[in-house]
């Protein structure tokens, strides 16, 4: 059976929601799937001053966990429109992998988050597409046959290089039932098209 992972950063929960729709929609895939999460890099005393979800029930990966799945499903907040830094500082860990050719054919997809409409959705997961790519990855969107990301009818996240939420600048919309539509959507794509790889 496919193994998929999702692997995230979630400040206040809001990426870590969206991590559950997707995990949901790889398991009605046909997949085996573990959520797991990188370790916060902001000093604790400031992460709960700033009020970040610190009792979040997802494991702590480890870089090598990457190599024991057919597919990784990588969700974040965007920073200024890139990776945040807890992301980055777990994938700089990953050169032994890159050199090994370890993570080479594996299925790589990304969702993200932003407070606004405009916030940078694209740029992060295209900005972010690269680094799968340098690992050998075969990169996999959501793409239109989710007609969930045409609506017109509300404000809502995800294009086709992604699922996508917008949280509000304070953080405080949570993400809406056709968000999770779409992550769901992309949880099942990948564990789809990773299961046909492994074929």
């Amino acid at each position: 059976m496919t193994k998929v992972l999702v692997l995230y950063h979630s400040t206040y929960g809001h990426v870590e929601t969206m991590a559950q729709a997707v995990a949901e929609g790889a398991r009605a895939g046909g997949a085996t799937v573990d959520i797991k999460r990188v370790p916060e890099t902001v000093p604790e005393a400031l992460a709960r001053k700033s009020g970040y979800k610190l009792d979040q029930a997802a494991p702590i990966a480890t870089i090598n966990d990457l190599t024991e799945y057919d597919a990784v499903i990588f969700g974040f907040g965007t920073r200024f429109g890139r990776m945040p830094a807890q992301m980055a500082a777990f994938l700089d860990q990953a050169g032994g992998l890159w050199a090994s050719g370890a993570l080479v054919g594996k299925v790589g997809s990304i969702f993200t988050s932003t407070a606004t409409q405009h916030g940078g959705q694209e740029t992060t997961i295209m900005g972010s597409i690269p680094t799968l790519l340098h690992f050998g990855m075969v990169v996999v969107g959501l793409p239109y046959a989710w007609a969930g990301q045409m609506t017109l009818d509300e404000m809502t996240g995800g294009s086709p290089y992604g699922a996508a939420t917008i949280t509000g600048g304070q953080g405080q919309r949570m993400p809406s039932a056709n968000e999770l539509d779409g992550a769901r959507f992309q949880g099942e794509h990948v564990a789809k098209i990773a299961a046909k790889l492994a074929a």
